[in-house]
């Protein structure tokens, strides 16, 4: 298994304000890119919100393969916006892609 940094744009429809915005991260955190030597020195955020209703997600995954890095970090924050009221049509996702990979020290 390799680690990959994972980023996953995608667009708020509608009105997600600061409250909603933390929610997400917190759903997100346990994917922290913060967590790999990568993520700490690029210093990755787990989620960028620009003033344009833009965001992206950004996390670790351990996979195989980078599409199966990518399929999965995509479930991951489709659920992460789910559990925090957000659905599809409200924040549709682009393609994931693979950011990074994290061969650690």
């Amino acid at each position: 298994m390799t680690t990959y940094v994972i980023s996953v744009p995608g667009t708020f429809t509608g009105d997600a304000g600061q409250q909603t915005q933390d929610e997400l991260a917190r759903a997100l955190r346990p994917a922290d890119p913060h967590h790999t030597h990568m993520g700490n020195e690029e210093d990755l955020d787990v989620l960028t919100v620009n003033d344009d209703g833009t965001f992206t997600v950004r996390v670790t995954v351990d996979a195989a393969s980078g599409p199966e890095a990518e399929r999965e970090a995509r479930r991951y924050a489709e659920a992460a916006l789910d559990s925090v009221g957000l659905d599809e049509g409200s924040a549709p996702l682009g393609p994931a892609v693979v950011t990074g990979i994290d061969f650690g020290d």
